[in-house]
């Protein structure tokens, strides 16, 4: 026992200390990066430094692309594989912090800007927003404003009469072109970090400590702010040839330089995917938004023919890392997956159950996408996982509440009675969440205090269950008196705490988590009669050989098998451009310097990239799956039955019910804060998450509470 300690405690050094170097050589080359777009718009950086580098690194292999590729695309790529090293080797921490119970001084030790992470906003049209996202907003609205004025600068000063008459025109019209060149180069700035938050297994967002859900919302500023500028951009070209009497300019392809008709087009495709953006119809029309937003495909090829492939080299790493991501999920939505089995509450809810293999890890109120293929074979719907990896070694499961046609259809066919050997296909991409060792985040606080609203529940019942699995694991570990504030419209609804437990039954002791659960029904003044209140059933489904358990992508050791992606994919584009520059393009083009047809190299430079990422996903998938024993884990057919009540009457001994009320929260969060540390998590409505944060926030309440809010609107 010493030894294995003793090699732990070897191991976790070791870790640690590759960690604190990664980290240091991520924070150099971040600097370095950040000061390249500080110089961008000086001409400082275009008359003197972009010269010689261009003179430095120009090869017959690469040309400038590859200049363009070392200053703006290899930075980050290197940033993102070592960031898979650097969140690989926290698995390592994790038993280690796991077998000696130091959550606390872990948790501490990485949170001690706690006070930052309080929201700042919490009404507008940003939504809720912490001091940190407040922090890095104004830094970025810095870069915007720095970027503009300066470009705007070194324009305007070489824009005079003579100049004007030179070019044949006039001067408003020759500050209009200059104008409307550099809205086009500012709106680079925000499509070049557009795609970083959509990238759910991305270790860039691990390291600055976001999840895919959590980052969406800057996909949607960010998304905002750049089809404004080129909206803008091509606007005040488009009035441009009107008053200079050019425009035979819109339909122009040019072979060499900018190709005005590809930006046209590719400002067409943004517009219409931007028109579909509003809440309204994403809510309404889920399916127009989601299909019209396939439209990126068009706006990123034409985009690329507007500027050419070397230029677009400053937006690729995001759009890059976003491909290996997509290209690995489309890897995994291919298999079918096994549906163990769906319990129905009256409700209008059901939790599916699916097989999985015992090696899958992850963390509390981690996210799956789900396909039915029998409901839709096209869409893809997140959910949140209710299981723990930890206490459901076999099984993962999802809640899922009728708020739309395709749930609504989900729980007409699981609650409709089905034949004997009814099945249900499904296919699934993730989980996607916080590191395995977020638990910490929970275990670090002295009480919790988890508020939530209708379905909102669906997070905070993954965190009851590892705790719960803690709980029973381990007698002397530190566990936090925890409070569940929810919120129902309805008594039905009140069903939905019968999900806090697994399906299996198997009697759980929840009084060392020292749990209490306080249901508000905000409609009903009185229980649910018996007929509303039809008994919770659960649906057992044949299993099918050709269906697969849920496992990683990747594998046990994903993360580092994304770094190797990454990696190689990377150099395999390098390798391929490279024969073509040299072997086809160059004995074309001696000089390299732009006469080749610039259309016909960008359509190979995006086609190879493809190809180059595609082989090194499927290698690294195909692998994987090789390693993976696919034990088929699905449970026999059961038929219906119902849950055991054992788990149901430890539940109600910790649940207090208010009918025709709704939770003062801030007497209760005032009466759980006195002398604690207490953190506070809340999901669910808008309006509700507005309500704690606020209270949050407030003075005299906010010194010993920790905000966390949960929203997964995508």
């Amino acid at each position: 026992m010493d030894s294995s300690i003793a090699n732990q405690s070897v191991v976790h050094k070791r870790a640690t200390l590759i960690q604190q170097a990664i980290k240091l050589v991520i924070l150099v080359i971040s600097l370095g990066y950040s000061l390249v777009w500080i110089m961008m718009p000086t001409s400082l950086f275009f008359q003197n430094w972009l010269p010689h580098i261009y003179a430095d690194l120009n090869s017959t292999y690469l040309g400038h692309t590859g200049s363009l590729i070392v200053i703006y695309t290899f930075p980050i790529l290197l940033v993102a594989t070592l960031g898979c090293v650097y969140v690989h080797l926290e698995k390592y921490k994790n038993n280690y912090n796991s077998n000696h119970f130091d959550d606390q001084r872990e948790y501490k030790s990485g949170h001690l800007g706690s006070s930052w992470s309080l929201p700042a906003l919490v009404k507008g049209p940003l939504g809720i927003v912490s001091w940190t996202e407040l922090s890095f907003l104004f830094m970025f609205v810095a870069l915007f404003i720095w970027s503009f004025s300066s470009y705007l600068h070194n324009a305007f000063q070489y824009i005079t009469p003579q100049y004007a008459a030179e070019m044949g025109v006039k001067l408003w019209e020759a500050k209009l072109e200059g104008t409307g060149l550099r809205f086009g180069l500012v709106g680079n700035i925000f499509l070049t970090f557009l795609f970083y938050p959509v990238c759910r297994g991305s270790s860039i967002l691990r390291l600055v400590g976001l999840t895919s859900e959590g980052s969406i919302k800057y996909h949607i500023w960010l998304g905002h702010t750049a089809m404004l500028l080129f909206t803008a951009h091509g606007l005040c070209y488009v009035i441009l040839w009107v008053s200079t009497h050019q425009i035979a300019e819109m339909v122009n392809w040019s072979k060499v330089g900018i190709s005005n008709l590809a930006g046209e087009i590719a400002l067409a495709a943004g517009l219409v995917m931007w028109s579909t953006t509003s809440s309204r119809i994403r809510r309404k029309a889920f399916e127009l938004f989601f299909y019209t937003h396939y439209l990126y495909i068009v706006f990123v090829v034409f985009f690329v023919f507007h500027v050419g492939f070397g230029y677009f080299c400053i937006m690729l790493p995001g759009l890059y890392l976003f491909l290996v991501d997509r290209f690995l999920r489309f890897l995994q939505s291919q298999q079918r997956v096994g549906l163990v089995s769906a319990r129905v509450l009256p409700c209008h809810t059901v939790e599916l159950n699916f097989s999985k293999t015992p090696s899958l890890r992850y963390s509390p109120t981690s996210c799956v996408f789900v396909n039915m293929p029998g409901i839709s074979k096209l869409q893809w719907h997140p959910f949140t996982v209710t299981s723990s990896s930890e206490m459901d070694c076999d099984t993962l499961s999802v809640v899922i509440k009728s708020a739309g046609s395709w749930s609504e259809r989900l729980y007409q066919n699981l609650s409709s009675p089905l034949p004997k050997h009814h099945r249900l296909e499904a296919g699934l991409e993730g989980p996607y969440g916080p590191p395995a060792a977020s638990i910490s985040r929970f275990l670090g606080h002295e009480r919790l205090v988890m508020v939530c609203g209708g379905s909102g529940i669906t997070p905070f019942i993954s965190i009851i269950r590892e705790l719960i699995h803690i709980a029973a694991t381990s007698s002397t570990r530190r566990l936090p008196k925890l409070l569940l504030v929810a919120a129902f419209k309805n008594s039905v609804d009140l069903t939905m705490l019968d999900l806090v437990l697994p399906l299996s039954g198997t009697p759980h002791d929840v009084s060392r988590l020292g749990l209490r659960i306080e249901a508000y029904v905000t409609r009903d003044k009185e229980p649910a009669t018996e007929k509303e209140q039809k008994s919770v059933h659960t649906i057992w489904f044949e299993p099918d050989p050709a269906d697969k358990p849920v496992s990683s992508v990747l594998g046990p050791n994903s993360w580092l098998y994304l770094g190797a992606v990454i990696s190689s994919s990377f150099v395999i584009f390098l390798l391929i451009i490279g024969i073509l520059t040299r072997y086809y393009i160059y004995p074309i083009d001696p000089t390299i310097n732009g006469k080749y047809n610039n259309s016909s190299e960008s359509a190979l430079y995006m086609l190879f990239l493809c190809i180059a990422i595609a082989m090194a996903a499927t290698a690294g998938f195909v692998w994987n799956k090789k390693q993976i024993q696919n034990t088929n884990t699905l449970s026999p057919h059961n038929g219906d039955r119902e849950l055991e009540s054992l788990p149901h009457q430890s539940l109600a001994q910790v649940t207090t019910t208010h009918y025709g009320e709704r939770p003062n929260l801030k007497n209760i969060l005032m009466m759980e804060c006195r002398g604690a540390d207490v953190g506070v998590f809340v999901s669910g409505p808008t309006g509700l998450r507005q309500e704690v944060a606020k209270i949050c926030s407030s003075s005299g309440v906010s010194d010993n509470l920790h905000f966390e809010s949960f929203s997964f609107t995508w």
